[in-house]
């Protein structure tokens, strides 16, 4: 007999939408089958119940023995040979309704009773464990849905315990009954064949053995059929025992799995992360806006494909593009107090979508995942070894630091710089080009710590610069905190969010800055750090300056000076750096980059301070000051203008006297 189709029960407990999709095809298949059997069953029924209508009964039936060859069964294949017997028996129910007569016990008992059995026996099972199959995955997924709004405070933890096992049992109760509906599906292939046959061979012995002219006119020429086809039913009978006991091996193999199978998140201490995929697949929960303020978490299937991200929904045939993946970044973010949440932002800055795994090791390998498909490491020869290569120089490149404390005593430039090193730095204010880009580790030494938070709380600044002060009960601005403010030709504000720090090698072009930005950016999504400190960048043409927002505290001080590179990313135009000259006390100088993300355009902030650059060469010759802040106009509350909607010129570079307003 020819091979039928079968469901996978190995990917039961997956429950893929490709499964979906195949189960479906399946229960069309049992559909048809039960329709065409409750057909045939009428055409038998017809003709043991219709004693006078013999013959019509005969008629009807030959027709229906015909149908089946145009029944177009979803999942036909091996049924050629069933066909072709249907049509010689259709043949032999011709010419046996001229001597047919009503043999009803043996008719009820060889002809009638086995498609009776079928149908209550075989499809009503199906149909049984169809509902079930429906209430357990209903079960499952509000259970899921259950589980994936569990908050994070630990004194909920036994409320997840409870909750975890309440989707574990559901996922376990879905796994077995899948199993068991899959198991019924494919052993109806074989009944079907088996069913159509056995009535007919017992309907051909009746008519035989009752008629002896019918004996006499067929016997001859009908035994070697019969018995051909009774060899056929038997090794159909035994291809199915055999798939049955293959079946009832693999099921008890698939429900002896671990407990952790069914438990989500049952690794969380210390999950076995694959960092070095470059494709994944499995449910995600998707946020929707659906209002202002309101949101919707929907359960999707999502996969990779090249450099796209898909998803496709149960039942759906295809999978539809959800997001382009390529030059992207990704992030573990906070969302709605839910757990192992993570965005996609685009190349340009924007927020993507946000997405919710199941679990930590889950999170962590999508976030990996996405990461490796946005540096479009699949378009390579052997993109498995790229991945294992950049993970492991990635890892051990980046080592956080969570405290300032030290650096901080360095990073603040001194006061008295010297005439001499203020004219040396001045040569490498602009960006330039360099012709060939240098080594990576040319740029920075391999194994560089790199630091992802600001110095101090502010709230510790408040106690060392302020003392026991009692607070303004009037509201009135602190501007004695920055004095110099008010004798500084600049002054221009922007919000910026540090985003890290390392020290550098050399400070000769700007491709420092960039590998920087790579580096401290990889290694926020390697480590999961997404929290950021927002701050006011304060630029004067004396210094650089970061102000908390909240207390006005000065968080950190940098010499305009001591500013030897700075520059804007060339793609995310909110990514802006610049390099500090620091002076040791051995004699020598350190070199430390800093990257922030800005809201407005970091083109922006490097022409302020080129402009703050500008004013101190300026400052020695006042006829030239006095040309440079003529060129830039003057609102009439005395405030310089920097012109901060005008475009870029053709060739990509700011247009003169671009930025915000200035303090004259």
């Amino acid at each position: 007999m020819p091979a039928v189709d079968k469901l996978l029960l190995e990917e039961a407990l997956q429950d893929s939408p490709q499964t979906r999709s195949l189960l479906s095809v399946f229960e069309e298949d049992a559909g048809t089958l039960t329709d065409y059997t409750n057909q045939l069953l009428q055409a038998m029924q017809r003709v043991y119940g219709a004693q006078n209508e013999m013959c019509l009964a005969t008629q009807q039936l030959s027709k229906q023995l015909l149908a089946y060859e145009k029944q177009n069964f979803a999942l036909g294949k091996g049924d050629e040979e069933v066909i072709s017997t249907l049509h010689y028996f259709s043949k032999v129910v011709d010419e046996l309704n001229l001597l047919h007569t009503e043999l009803a016990k043996q008719l009820a008992d060889t002809m009638v009773l086995p498609i009776i059995q079928f149908r209550e026996k075989d499809l009503t099972e199906v149909s049984t464990l169809k509902d079930l199959f429906g209430l357990a995955s209903n079960e499952h997924d509000l259970s899921m849905a259950k589980y994936s709004r569990l908050p994070k405070k630990k004194e909920n933890e036994k409320v997840k315990t409870e909750v975890g096992k309440e989707v574990a049992a559901a996922r376990r109760k879905q796994h077995l009954s899948s199993l068991q509906y899959y198991c019924a599906l494919n052993a109806l292939q074989y009944r079907k064949q088996m069913a159509m046959m056995e009535p007919m061979i017992g309907f051909a012995h009746g008519q035989i053995n009752f008629f002896k002219k019918g004996a006499e006119m067929f016997s001859k020429r009908m035994d070697s059929f019969l018995s051909s086809v009774a060899d056929m039913v038997q090794s159909i009978q035994v291809e199915l025992e055999a798939e049955a006991e293959k079946m009832r091996v693999s099921q008890q193999e698939l429900l002896s799995v671990d407990e952790s199978v069914y438990t989500p998140d049952s690794d969380v201490a210390a999950p076995q992360i694959n960092r070095n995929l470059i494709q994944k697949a499995g449910y995600l929960n998707l946020r929707n806006k659906t209002g202002l303020v309101t949101t919707t978490w929907e359960r999707l299937y999502f996969f990779t494909q090249g450099g796209n991200l898909m998803c496709q929904p149960r039942g759906a045939v295809a999978g539809g593009l959800i997001q382009d993946l390529d030059n992207c970044s990704v992030m573990a973010v906070d969302c709605e107090d839910r757990r192992y949440c993570f965005q996609i932002t685009t190349p340009n800055g924007k927020s993507g979508i946000i997405l919710q795994a199941e679990s930590r090791k889950e999170n962590e390998e999508w976030i990996c995942a996405i990461n490796n498909i946005s540096r479009q490491i699949y378009l390579t020869d052997n993109p498995e070894a790229v991945a294992i290569k950049l993970n492991q120089t990635a890892l051990q490149a980046v080592t956080p630091i969570t405290s300032f404390g030290k650096k901080q005593e360095s990073s603040c430039p001194s006061q008295n710089l010297k005439n001499s090193e203020m004219e040396n730095e001045n040569d490498k204010i602009v960006p330039k080009a360099t012709a060939s880009l240098p080594e990576a580790e040319e740029l920075i030494a391999p194994g560089t710590p790199i630091q992802f938070d600001i110095v101090l709380p502010a709230t510790e600044f408040l106690d060392q610069n302020r003392g026991s002060r009692r607070t303004n009960p009037f509201g009135e601005t602190e501007d004695e905190s920055f004095p110099e403010a008010e004798d500084s030709l600049l002054q221009q504000m922007f919000i910026v969010r540090f985003l890290g720090s390392m020290a550098v090698k050399t400070d000769s072009t700007t491709e420092v800055i960039y590998e920087a930005m790579r580096q401290v950016l990889a290694a926020r999504a390697i480590h999961n750090i997404f929290r950021m400190t927002e701050s006011h960048l304060m630029v004067t043409s004396q210094s650089l300056r970061l102000i908390d927002p909240q207390t006005q505290v000065s968080r950190a001080n940098f010499e305009l000076t001591s500013v030897t590179q700075f520059a804007a990313h060339q793609e995310n135009k909110r990514l802006v750096g610049f390099v500090i000259r620091v002076p040791e006390s051995t004699g020598e100088e350190s070199l430390s980059t800093y990257i922030f993300e800005s809201n407005s355009e970091g083109e922006k902030i490097c022409y302020a301070i080129n402009l703050g650059k500008e004013i101190i060469e300026v400052q020695k010759d006042p006829e030239a000051l006095a040309q440079l802040m003529l060129s830039i106009p003057l609102t009439n509350d005395g405030k310089y203008v920097l012109l901060n909607d005008q475009p870029d010129d053709d060739d990509g570079s700011p247009n003169e006297h671009r930025g915000a307003e200035s303090e004259a």
